[in-house]
């Protein structure tokens, strides 16, 4: 699967700038990011140095069976994106496109958490753990060219097997950190004071009656019977 990014999220509620003293802690985002990122690419070398290359016992890939029927770990190298998204780019377009995304989408998410407030616990969650999958994967692409994912997710039905695209530490880090973001940003919506229209309500007539002018002259007698 290979995400490099978080998609989908908005910033539109984060204010453009805040005091020093109400940021998000960088300390904090700068261990929950290296952890993810270091959780990431020791599973990975777990998975190169048990899980690659071929099982004579087998006759075929190495399969390291975790749920019988649902979770299987092997070895896979993703060239492409999340999906195998541009698998069949020749690699001299393929890696500096992906190296650029991700390297892009990491300074974005720096940027937006300098807007974060310190009390919004899912959305700093969120961007740190973005943070750090983007950079395990970075990691993979600059070394290798391709990313490891060895997370085989499927369900055995009636001699088939439905296989969702393997994937990685990195991808389940960007994905809980997407999740937590909307979370921030559902409750952030839900929260916001209603806005009430400036001025008073216009009168039946199609006027306004804040701005109307009152009138002074005494009212018509009535008419002799």
């Amino acid at each position: 699967m290979s995400s490099d990014a978080p998609r989908g999220s908005s910033v539109a509620h984060l204010p453009d700038e805040l005091p020093p003293g109400e940021r998000a802690s960088i300390a904090f985002m700068a261990v929950v990011a290296l952890a993810s990122c270091a959780a990431d690419l020791a599973t990975k070398a777990w998975a190169h140095a048990n899980l690659a290359g071929f099982d004579m016992k087998r006759s075929g890939a190495k399969i390291f069976t975790v749920i019988p029927g649902h979770l299987d770990l092997i070895f896979a190298q993703n060239p492409g994106g999340a999906w195998s998204f541009l698998r069949g780019l020749p690699d001299g377009l393929r890696r500096p496109f992906f190296l650029f995304v991700s390297a892009a989408a990491m300074v974005f998410i720096f940027s937006i958490y300098r807007r974060v407030h310190r009390d919004q616990t899912a959305m700093k969650w969120g961007l740190a753990l973005s943070l750090g999958g983007a950079m395990g994967n970075l990691v993979d692409r600059i070394r290798y060219g391709w990313v490891i994912d060895f997370i085989d997710v499927y369900i055995a039905r009636g001699g088939q097997e439905l296989h969702w695209p393997t994937f990685n530490v990195a991808d389940i880090a960007i994905v809980a950190g997407v999740i937590l973001m909307s979370i921030d940003m559902i409750a952030s919506a839900r929260n916001a004071p209603a806005t009430s229209p400036q001025g008073a309500s216009a009168d039946p007539a199609g006027g306004d009656a804040a701005s109307s002018p009152l009138s002074t002259e005494a009212p018509p007698a009535p008419p002799a019977s």
